[in-house]
């Protein structure tokens, strides 16, 4: 995530964000195949949600640890290229296809092929829900005080959301009955922004959300997504998540019942202290495209964030846990 330092910055976020996310990309991609015309198809009017236990910290938390195992995640580097297989893989693993979102970006002068990634859960279905993270990760660890030319892990800041999909993919890939909507895990690229630097770049802009909602009519052909959540920074073993009211207007029902079921679930990671400004991240591409979404992110990730020291011990499989499972009873409340 790019936009996190400090509260003291939170301010500069709201009256970024409008221009932030205003940069779509302009570059055309042959997107026919990618289209997503949906038949309909009879819906559930009550769904049982399947067993929280279902959803394992233990298997996110190997995920995080294999992506740190491929080294640095930024734009270009051999550990994104990895990142990208490895979701395609455990995709496959599901009986599903990760369908990639493909376009060139002009980077530094050079141009670069990025990609998001698209993995449908019940394709069939018109109403639709967008679960999103996304993947690469900083390309250093910029405000490490003794070594900010080192690599960045990104444990929590990248690897954690990458892990929440994959965990809540393999709960929906068995579940029975599916949710009453379709679910999309969509993983953006470029998130870090033009320089892979994230707040350190100070034009930072996200790439691959505002290329993606820049097509939502397109991909949504039928009707546009009901709801899309943000996921970032999920894995801090002292997690604490606040509504980010700010942001959010858009999807405030949906964000709502989404606390509730947290802090049912684990009232000490779900608080309901808003953060005191908005947050800019993938989530403000999607809501500007007209897709009512919100954001999920542990802010609170002090003295960690963007250093070398964003490794898996700060993780816990029980917030892992509590998010994910907060996710799977959220789906099976959306009608």
């Amino acid at each position: 995530m790019s936009q996190r330092n400090s509260y003291s910055r939170l301010s500069r976020l709201s009256t970024r964000s409008a221009r932030r996310a205003a940069c779509f990309c302009a570059l055309l991609c042959g997107l026919n195949t990618f289209c997503w015309t949906a038949d309909a198809q009879a819906v559930p009017t009550e769904a049982t949600v399947p067993d929280s236990t279902l959803w394992k910290g233990s298997r996110a938390m190997a995920d995080i640890s294999r992506q740190l195992s491929f080294g640095p995640r930024s734009i270009g580097a051999p550990g994104h290229a990895k990142t990208i297989a490895y979701i395609e893989a455990e995709a496959a693993k599901l009986g599903a296809t990760a369908t990639r979102q493909q376009w060139t970006e002009q980077l530094d002068g050079k141009a670069v092929t990025l990609t998001n990634l698209v993995v449908r859960f019940s394709p069939l279905k018109t109403r639709r829900i967008i679960l999103g993270t996304h993947y690469d990760s900083i390309v250093r660890a910029y405000r490490d005080a003794q070594n900010p030319l080192g690599p960045m892990p990104g444990a929590n800041n990248s690897a954690s959301g990458v892990a929440l999909l994959l965990e809540t993919g393999r709960v929906l890939a068995t579940a029975r009955p599916q949710p009453s909507a379709g679910v999309d895990l969509v993983f953006f690229d470029g998130e870090e922004g033009p320089l892979s630097l994230g707040e350190g770049d100070g034009n930072w802009r996200p790439l691959g959300s505002p290329y993606f909602a820049a097509r939502v009519d397109e991909l949504y052909a039928a009707r546009k997504p009901d709801t899309a959540i943000v996921f970032d920074m999920v894995c801090y073993r002292d997690l604490k998540l606040r509504p980010d009211v700010v942001a959010t207007q858009a999807a405030a029902d949906a964000m709502k019942r989404f606390w509730d079921i947290g802090r049912k679930m684990a009232p000490a990671v779900f608080v309901d202290d808003p953060y005191p400004a908005s947050i800019s991240d993938d989530q403000v591409a999607l809501a500007r495209a007209g897709v009512p979404s919100f954001l999920v992110i542990g802010f609170d990730y002090e003295p960690w964030f963007n250093t070398t020291k964003d490794t898996i011990d700060k993780c816990s499989a029980t917030s892992l846990e509590a998010v994910g499972r907060t996710v799977l009873a959220w789906l099976y409340t959306t009608n």
